[in-house]
């Protein structure tokens, strides 16, 4: 094969591969979890041997002529499972797996038939194999998307957003496959493989871009517009100030919000919000007025430790950051707070008047 070929041959083949491995993830590993993405599996284990056979065979041609026929076989049953990939999504618990299970087995039996047929008259059968395949991939195809608009529209609870985009490709693989038959356009089998590798890659992202939105929303949601209950909030703020006496955990300068909230055992969330709505305060202010707190203590108690070094002690990892959040929350330098703590002499003497 030239470079070029190569790099076809790479790029059809590598979708079908992963393809293959998603589809045995779900089948296999995940087995019968959830109903949905086990025909999901089964519709990209069975897309994914019919994409490789047909690459393979495509810059292979010296293959046995059975092979070929071994990727129609397998591509008869993608349209079921898309059928059932449709209705197992929008029913849910109310499927019946049961009735999919012994579609499949006469599917299977049916299959077989025409199979035999085909190997006892292996000339009449070698094109009406094919044709007798499409058909059946082409009736399950307008059985899903019809299944897709009626039960969208009957069905009361709202479908995984999944469905579309899965019904969509698939009806796009189905549609270059069917073009390249007919001769309708010219183009070389591994069209319809570089198809099948960008849909997968786009479903993909698609799939994993909704499940981040939606967990990144339902831990937004779950409290905002939350306000904690009193009393809990009241167990809250204890715990947190007996963690910060004892433990003394502002003295850490590289403590983070999620450190302290693993620490108190709840949320991220539930701790900010409890900050601002109870305390009225960000993090960032509560620790620090611990620190300056401590800090004022150790120069009215008369620390030996130098300015700088009293705010490094208590949790601060600059100088200037110490002296600037000191000035905001005193109101005054450290140096000028420690000298108000000096008793002046003329107020030691008049006193002993």
């Amino acid at each position: 094969m030239s470079f070029e070929q190569q790099m076809l041959f790479f790029f059809s083949v590598i979708g079908a591969f992963n393809g293959l491995l998603l589809g045995i993830y779900l089948l296999f590993v995940k087995k019968l979890k959830h109903i949905p993405d086990f025909f999901l599996g089964l519709i990209l284990l069975t897309l994914s041997i019919r994409v490789g056979i047909s690459v393979c065979t495509y810059f292979y041609p010296d293959w046995p002529r059975i092979i070929p026929h071994m990727g129609l076989s397998s591509l008869f049953f993608t349209g079921p499972a898309l059928y059932y990939y449709v209705r197992s999504s929008f029913l849910q618990e109310q499927f019946n797996l049961k009735n999919a299970g012994n579609a499949f087995g006469i599917l299977t039996l049916i299959l077989g038939a025409v199979g035999l047929l085909y190997l006892i008259f292996p000339i009449t059968w070698n094109e009406n194999f094919a044709r007798f395949i499409y058909g059946i991939w082409t009736i399950f195809i307008f059985l899903s998307v019809y299944e897709y608009f009626i039960l969208s529209k009957k069905v009361g609870k709202k479908p995984a957003q999944f469905i579309l985009p899965v019904l969509a490709s698939n009806v796009m693989i189905f549609l270059a496959y069917q073009l390249m038959s007919t001769g309708l356009i010219q183009v070389y089998c591994a069209g319809g493989s570089l198809v099948f590798s960008l849909l997968l890659y786009g479903n993909v992202l698609i799939l994993f871009n909704k499940k981040n939105k939606s967990v990144t929303v339902k831990e937004e949601s779950k409290y905002s517009n939350k306000k904690i209950p009193n009393q809990q909030a009241e167990n809250f703020v204890s715990k947190l100030e007996r963690l910060m006496n004892r433990e003394e955990l502002y003295k850490n300068p590289n403590l983070k919000l999620s450190d302290l909230a693993l620490k108190m055992n709840i949320s991220t969330h539930q701790l900010s919000q409890l900050l601002n709505d109870n305390l009225g305060k960000s993090f960032s202010t509560y620790i620090n007025e611990y620190r300056i707190n401590e800090a004022c203590e150790k120069i009215e108690n008369g620390s030996y430790l130098k300015i700088e070094e009293i705010g490094y002690e208590v949790g601060f990892n600059s100088k200037s950051t110490f002296f600037s959040t000191f000035k905001k929350i005193m109101s005054t330098t450290p140096l000028l707070y420690k000298q108000s703590q000096i008793p002046s002499d003329t107020g030691f003497q008049s006193s002993n008047l």
